[in-house]
């Protein structure tokens, strides 16, 4: 069975800083648009796995290579069956 597991898929996305601009701006964004985040170069970053927040980190820059270094791992949230709620209710 944990074989199995080996063969899960997990998307990792690290989420950098965010933005929001109006749609007519996005529309006229073009090859080479800069687009300016609300965090700086040393602000930890958010790691996501398929979509879900479990860790934080940095970035750390080597040579050409861009790499996050994880920092923190977040506490998983609690996840009930649908039979354990059943008898509860």
């Amino acid at each position: 069975m944990k074989a199995d597991l080996n063969l899960v898929p997990v998307e990792l996305t690290v989420v950098l800083g965010q933005t929001q601009m109006p749609i007519y701006k996005l529309l006229r964004l073009g090859r080479g648009a800069i687009i300016e985040l609300n965090t700086s170069e040393t602000d930890e970053v958010q790691i996501l796995a398929n979509n879900h927040p479990f860790a934080k980190g940095i970035v750390v820059v080597s040579g050409a290579k861009i790499s996050v270094e994880i920092t923190q791992m977040l506490k998983r949230p609690t996840v009930y069956a649908l039979d354990t709620t059943a008898r509860a209710a």
